[in-house]
């Protein structure tokens, strides 16, 4: 006898209880083996490398979830900037929309937000540099465009509005209804 051939009774057990082994089955297929302790022999080693398998496949499972789940949080955090950044600017939009102004504000237009010594908000159609020296004791606070969602766009930021609009405007095409598009769309698409 080899020192594979002899195991430790209580050792065996033990891995045997780390280890799930397939049942004994005497009777394979009907057919009664001929030594059926022999089949079912396992080395310490043998079993040793099985625990170490299934504690392998244990630490990769895990870091599998922790990866997925890391994911997935870095996809909550980008969502909740997101959705605070939406309020944020609904906000600003909404406190744009009661600044007072001796005009109706027409879309696609840039109007300028000032602040009197009085501490009141409005609008004008004049940019700072269009009031020149003749310019009222006033504070210049921004200048907004009137976006036809009824939004405001900071003029800082119209490139960038301009280039997702133009995006945007290359998807939808300009020859079809809204309606043919949608149509062409689901039908593309198996819907």
């Amino acid at each position: 006898m080899d020192d594979h051939s002899t195991v430790d009774t209580s050792t065996e057990n033990n891995f045997s209880n780390q280890v799930a082994l397939v049942e004994r089955n005497v009777k394979p297929q009907g057919l009664t083996l001929l030594d059926p302790a022999a089949v079912a022999k396992s080395s310490r080693q043998d079993l040793m490398a099985l625990v170490a398998e299934i504690e392998k496949a244990d630490s990769c499972v895990k870091a599998n979830a922790y990866n997925k789940l890391q994911v997935i949080a870095e996809q909550i955090k980008f969502l909740q900037k997101q959705a605070k950044d939406i309020l944020l600017e609904a906000e600003r939009n909404a406190k744009l929309h009661y600044v007072a102004c001796n005009f109706v504000k027409q879309t696609g237009h840039i109007y300028h937000l000032y602040q009197r010594e009085s501490g009141q908000f409005y609008f004008s159609m004049l940019s700072p540099e269009e009031w020149g020296n003749s310019a009222p004791s006033q504070i210049y606070k921004g200048s907004f465009r009137l976006e036809h969602d009824r939004s405001w766009t900071p003029l800082s930021q119209l490139q960038v509005k301009d280039n997702e609009l133009n995006f945007l405007q290359k998807l939808l095409p300009s020859d079809t209804t809204t309606n043919d598009f949608w149509q062409s769309i689901t039908s593309n698409s198996g819907v």
